[in-house]
């Protein structure tokens, strides 16, 4: 009985408590998998190949865990699509980033310039109105449902959409290019010990960020595109009434 006269605000806390740790309890292996391979496997590497490898070698050898990881998760899904591509287009990149030479500073920047021309490339896909944005929602569907592809793609004639899926391009183009420059800057102030650290958290912290608003801003606009179907809905019901 005293739950029924909880305020509101209570009661919807407690259902947000409760869906994060249900989504941490289906996913928390998962993210210490993730937090394993991408923070402290790197690092740990580094740490134990310098003495014998060099910095510079010891970097390149950091670097397998994250890239093989990425390599077994595609292979473990067997599906090509757009968000795999893109995923193998880093991959790819980041390797091509350790037989360009040079010494450690030059090595750890190039494989941050990777980030900066996904970013590009979520840029240049809106100015030829082809948002990237819409094609990985579209995978992402696929992979649920077909059904709810279909709805996607349903979705594309609608001008809100395309707007929606357009902005939503603009800003993670922008948010990874300007990570990239913010990483490049961190590349020449710290050491490599530390940036192993720090990149990271710096990478993942504004992916966090681009997640969250796009998670705002989608609900915006879904409740904005409420809001006009019911307004265009009202002139049609007044003259039903009429009639």
């Amino acid at each position: 009985m005293a739950e029924s006269g909880s305020p509101p605000t209570v009661a919807f806390s407690k259902a947000r408590l409760f869906a994060a740790w249900t989504y941490l309890r289906a996913n928390g292996p998962a993210i210490g998998v993730e937090v394993g391979v991408n923070f402290l496997a790197p690092y740990a590497v580094f740490t134990v190949a310098k003495p014998h490898l060099g910095e510079l070698n010891a970097l390149i050898a950091s670097s397998a865990p994250p890239i093989a990881w990425s390599l077994v998760e595609f292979i473990r899904r067997r599906r090509v699509d757009a968000v795999s591509v893109l995923v193998l287009a880093g991959i790819a990149l980041s390797l091509l980033a350790f037989l360009g030479g040079g010494g450690v500073r030059l090595l750890q920047l190039r494989e941050k310039l990777v980030t900066g021309l996904i970013g590009l490339v979520f840029l240049g896909s809106a100015a030829i109105g082809k948002p990237l944005i819409y094609y990985l929602a579209r995978a992402s569907s696929m992979r649920r449902s077909p059904e709810q592809a279909a709805e996607l793609e349903a979705l594309s004639a609608n001008i809100y959409f395309r707007r929606t899926m357009t902005i939503m391009t603009l800003v993670w183009g922008f948010g990874l290019v300007i990570e990239c420059a913010i990483a490049s800057v961190l590349v020449f102030t710290l050491t490599v010990s530390q940036f192993l650290l720090i990149g990271p958290i710096v990478g993942y912290g504004f992916v966090g960020l681009l997640m969250g608003w796009s998670f705002l801003f989608v609900r915006r606009q879904r409740r904005l595109g409420a809001a006009r179907r019911a307004a265009d809905q009202t002139p049609i019901q007044a003259e039903q009434n009429r009639v």
